[in-house]
């Protein structure tokens, strides 16, 4: 049995700046960070040797890979030639909330087949086929950022350059400033679940028919640069960016926030919280918040009837933990 896992991400600024309608034009950027939540996928032999058994919120027995639902399983286990396996898969986290959760599936797979066929690539290189298969292959109107964060761990800049190549820059705290940050973010979840790929859909056709919009994408891929840079002397100025951010998101469709998402977050700023977004491509999932100092025990309190996570920052990224072809 082979096991492997990927860490979900959040995106603090720069989302939309990942898309390829928009960073082959301008060039896009993205800070993100990796985090302490995960997908888990097993691997091993299948006791009838041939056909699959896959295991995820169904359960597909199926003799050839061409019969497998489940459109990412498929088109990477037909990538490997895969065959005659038991396969199951666990997250920490619920899909469609937000946090990456395709991606970072995507990524626990390819690192997972890798193994099983005793392959070796770069971190990087998993983002990369991840992409391909999201993208190009199977359709999907999305963008790049996710992938690189389920792949690659820690706090980072992503830059997304007109040729369809990708930078990855870690951007390093001292050890009290990481702390400040992860004490102070806070993950509420406001419930709900959908699909990125129908509200980016959505969005794109709005960004499209409006030179603004375009010109709000440019402004938050610098602001993604910019945060890069302060957030290293000053980590509370993350608050300010997540809502200069979020006011600007809100921009592209009416359905990227709700009454009650929109209540959440004046309850949040009205206890304290500095700012915050809702993760994702809009309109259910995960509120981010960042609350530093006395103000987090306030926003928790404040925010008491929703369920909380504490964040905490994943270094690894993709990764095999536990390894023996022998069972």
């Amino acid at each position: 049995m082979i096991i492997s896992r990927s860490p979900f991400r959040i995106s603090f600024v720069g989302g939309g700046t990942d898309l390829a309608y928009f960073y082959r034009e301008h060039g896009g950027c993205v800070v993100s960070m990796s985090i302490q939540e995960y997908f888990y996928l097993s691997m091993h032999r299948y006791f009838f040797d041939t056909g699959y058994l896959v295991k995820y919120s169904q359960t597909e027995r199926v003799d050839a890979v061409e019969k497998i639902q489940h459109p990412i399983i498929r088109e990477v286990f037909s990538s490997y030639g895969i065959s005659g396996v038991d396969f199951s898969s666990a997250a920490d986290i619920p899909a469609g909330t937000g946090l990456g959760s395709s991606s970072s599936f995507t990524a626990a797979l390819i690192t997972l087949c890798d193994a099983y066929t005793g392959r070796q690539r770069s971190q990087a290189s998993v983002a990369e086929m991840a992409c391909d298969v999201e993208i190009n292959r199977l359709g999907e109107p999305i963008g790049k950022q996710d992938q690189y964060g389920a792949a690659i761990g820690g706090l980072k800049k992503i830059r997304f350059m007109p040729d369809d190549t990708v930078v990855v820059e870690p951007i390093f705290l001292k050890p009290a400033q990481r702390q400040r940050v992860e004490e102070g973010l806070l993950l509420v979840y406001c419930g709900g679940s959908r699909s990125a790929s129908a509200q980016l859909a959505g969005q794109r056709r709005n960004i499209e028919a409006s030179p603004s919009l375009i010109d709000n994408l440019k402004t938050m891929a610098k602001q993604a640069e910019d945060l890069a840079l302060e957030i290293t002397r000053d980590v509370d100025v993350l608050g300010d960016y997540l809502h200069e951010g979020w006011e600007r998101k809100k921009r592209f469709s009416s359905s990227v926030s709700t009454p009650e998402i929109d209540a959440i977050y004046e309850r949040a700023r009205a206890a304290g919280a500095r700012g915050g977004k809702l993760l994702g491509a809009g309109g259910a999932g995960f509120l981010l918040f960042y609350a530093p100092g006395d103000a987090g025990p306030a926003v928790r309190h404040a925010l008491s009837d929703y369920k909380i996570h504490d964040v905490r920052t994943d270094h690894s990224g993709a990764l095999i933990v536990f390894n023996d072809q022998s069972r």
